[in-house]
């Protein structure tokens, strides 16, 4: 009897999680960080299109550009604005290059670099951790990586296809949190609910003007992004990874966090770091754009920009290349 009961739980347990399963189909991180489905928090307006030939990576020798990026830089995205007006860009990752040591400049002729500038990108919630490593670096520790291929972009998210390998536990957990999410927005001062790992949801102004996503209103984001503006220590430490490049021109892009954007936007950091250092003001871009009802600048499942956003930024990072 007893084993009887154990497997008819199982089995119950196992069509529920079945039934619920093509809930489990994310795309974003974080729509799969915070389990909810893309059906309630995927973006649904068409994206720009980029041609491939533009997602190209230059040699250390024939760039005119070296970008030295995270995740933001990875996709090429960016650098398609640069690519198409002829300059081009050679792009290494952090994780190749570890970090901007006080030997760099030698190191840099060795690679054979002839360009003129030096694009140092990061997101936010990672910068001042840069910094900081490159900050006590005496020598360059080179690892390259595999250079994968680069294909364009989607132009829309596809939902056709339910992904059913995932664990069952995964859709069931989805499904109880659409209805503590239904429950949550029944509440007229519903504003804000910290979900599982490291997932917060916000309630957005006007978000329906600024996202496309079927529950527009409400918006995902990362938790632990950075919520304090930086110092002025984080300025001068700028200035000193600028030293060790006295043979290029660095230009920092410093790429603001998601709740930054939208939540945050009256940070100082970024028009200091125009005024002393001659950095691209990206928050003050982005902040243009949400203000000229860019839609999906930031989409609602993801932690990074749109196709969109990153067309933006490449714009702006193009202009501060001008003499």
């Amino acid at each position: 009897m007893f084993t009887l009961i154990v497997l008819s739980s199982v089995a119950l347990y196992a069509a529920v999680g079945f039934y619920f399963l093509p809930l489990a189909t994310f795309t974003g991180p974080l729509t799969r960080m915070g389990m909810m489905p893309e059906s309630l928090f995927g973006w649904t307006k068409e994206q720009p299109t980029v041609k491939a030939e533009l997602l190209v990576n230059a040699s250390w020798q024939e760039a005119d550009v070296l970008a030295i990026g995270d995740s933001f830089s990875m996709p090429h995205l960016w650098q398609s604005v640069l690519v198409e007006r002829g300059i081009k860009v050679h792009t290494e990752t952090w994780e190749s290059m570890r970090n901007i040591c006080e030997d760099f400049s030698g190191w840099l002729d060795q690679k054979g670099f002839r360009g003129r500038h030096v694009v140092i990108e990061v997101v936010e919630h990672n910068f001042e951790d840069r910094l900081s490593r490159s900050l006590h670096c005496k020598k360059m520790d080179y690892h390259p990586m595999t250079e994968l291929p680069v294909t364009p972009p989607l132009q829309q998210l596809p939902r056709a296809t339910a992904n059913l390998s995932g664990k069952l536990s995964i859709g069931i957990q989805t499904r109880l949190n659409i209805l503590t999410y239904q429950k949550l927005i029944a509440r007229t001062d519903f504003s804000t609910w910290n979900m599982s790992n490291t997932v917060r949801m916000n309630r957005v102004s006007n978000g329906c003007e600024l996202f496309s996503h079927a529950q527009c209103r409400d918006v995902l984001f990362f938790a632990d992004d950075h919520v304090t503006d930086f110092s002025e220590q984080t300025l001068n430490d700028m200035k000193t990874i600028n030293q060790r490049m006295s043979k290029v021109h660095p230009v920092w892009v410093v790429v603001p966090d998601k709740s930054t954007a939208y939540l945050h936007p009256d940070k100082q950091f970024w028009n200091k770091a125009e005024n002393d250092l001659h950095a691209p003001n990206v928050l003050q871009v982005l902040r243009k754009a949400i203000s000229n009802k860019t839609i999906d600048l930031y989409p609602a499942n993801e932690t990074h920009l749109s196709t969109a956003g990153y067309l933006i930024l490449g714009n702006v990072i193009h202009q501060s290349l001008q003499p």
